[in-house]
């Protein structure tokens, strides 16, 4: 045996692999560093070859108010390691309010009505469905657990604690290569009390923007709390990360609405229908954007809807009444008067490998280049954002 010298040993430092994984869901997941972190451990851990034998790869509980991302992390977690947002097997748990619905997920027993027709959700062809050849991994998430009946927990009981989960014709499932998530709202109101003690809708921040840590501090024991009120003790010592998601500010909501636009611009130039065509919003727009979508109590979900209602729908009207065409330059931008979205056509005719630079040029290389080039055509405004 070769004998070191004493060496010390940095336990805090992550492999490659889970390096990635965060890298990832940090650049799809806004303030929600918590959760992060705990989904890269369980990751790091079953990376290593030293999760628990026999039990599910890791059991999480995510909880906090509406639309701060709760579901959003575990879709983005499969689409980080598998490719897919759609990997997830998501279950509605407002669906399983009574005990004779859990046959939905695990199948008629042999001899009742209907058996035959059961196809039971949770097979192991559905988990084995979007595995990899790099990664052999499942997502299931039971949504909005606490409207769940009793039932649905004490099934979940063995599956959280032993890995295994026995269909109605006998045949056994397999979770060991399963990451469980199950998310909630419990303490939602609570929270939204400690925000907004009679201080309207805007949460307090400090200096540097963000939620103070002492707020945040009490929003992570109300919602710990309302689920030890809620759940049996039994059930939350089978799960191993219980992360609570921090309602968001506007700094994150603005990074927020940069990652939604970011992916709205990519949707219109590879649309399949209609006309493909390029949009870039201004600064000024964004922010009348944030101030119709900033809602604490209901999070990045306002947010999405104010894009909808403000965004979407007007430009699906240019479509369909032929005033934006294939290969079209949409500038929007804000009427500061009216406080409203006003649409311009830039330019027309951009080629499709054009589109694809314009697309990924920031808003303020956009407004830097169009003024320098305002006579020019589309080709050289987008070879002068390129060059800058």
């Amino acid at each position: 045996m070769k004998r070191l010298y004493e060496q010390l040993l940095d336990p805090t430092r992550s492999g490659r692999e889970a390096e990635q994984l965060e890298a990832s869901l940090r650049s799809k997941i806004i303030g929600q560093d918590q959760a992060i972190r705990q989904i890269v451990s369980v990751y790091q851990t079953f990376l290593a070859g030293m999760s628990s034998p026999g039990r599910p790869v890791g059991n999480f509980l995510f909880l906090g108010p509406t639309g701060t991302g709760k579901t959003r992390a575990v879709e983005a977690t499969a689409e980080s390691l598998v490719g897919n947002a759609r990997a997830v097997i998501k279950i509605d748990c407002a669906e399983f309010q009574h005990s004779h619905e859990i046959a939905k997920l695990i199948g008629s027993p042999p001899g009742y009505l209907g058996h035959r027709d059961t196809h039971p959700v949770l097979s192991q062809e559905a988990l084995n469905r979007y595995h990899t050849e790099n990664v052999k991994l499942s997502f299931v998430l039971f949504d909005e657990i606490e409207k769940a009946s009793d039932a649905l927990w004490n099934l979940l009981l063995g599956v959280l604690d032993k890995g295994t989960l026995t269909l109605g014709d006998n045949r056994q499932v397999d979770f060991s290569r399963c990451m469980i998530f199950m998310t909630s709202n419990l303490g939602a109101a609570e929270m939204a009390s400690i925000f907004r003690p009679g201080l309207g809708f805007a949460p307090p921040v400090n200096a540097a923007g963000s939620i103070p840590a002492s707020l945040a501090e009490k929003v992570s024991r109300a919602g710990i709390e309302a689920a030890r009120r809620k759940f049996s003790p039994e059930f939350l010592n089978r799960i191993d990360k219980i992360a609570v998601f921090q309602p968001l500010d506007e700094a994150e909501l603005r990074k927020i609405l940069d990652l939604e636009l970011s992916a709205l611009k990519r949707q219109f130039i590879d649309s399949n229908q209609g006309a493909p065509f390029v949009l870039s919003v201004t600064d000024a727009a964004k922010g009348c954007l944030l101030q119709e979508g900033v809602d604490i109590r209901y999070g990045a979900r306002h947010l999405k809807r104010a894009i909808e209602r403000s965004l979407v729908h007007p430009l699906s009207n240019l479509v369909a009444t032929g005033q934006l065409r294939l290969g079209d330059w949409i500038r929007v931008d804000c009427d500061a008067q009216l406080q409203r979205l006003n649409f311009y056509k830039d330019a027309e005719e951009v080629a499709a490998e054009e589109m694809a630079a314009i697309a990924s040029a920031s808003a303020g290389e956009l407004a830097a280049a169009a003024p320098a080039c305002a006579e020019s055509s589309p080709a050289a405004k987008v070879r002068s954002i390129r060059r800058e």
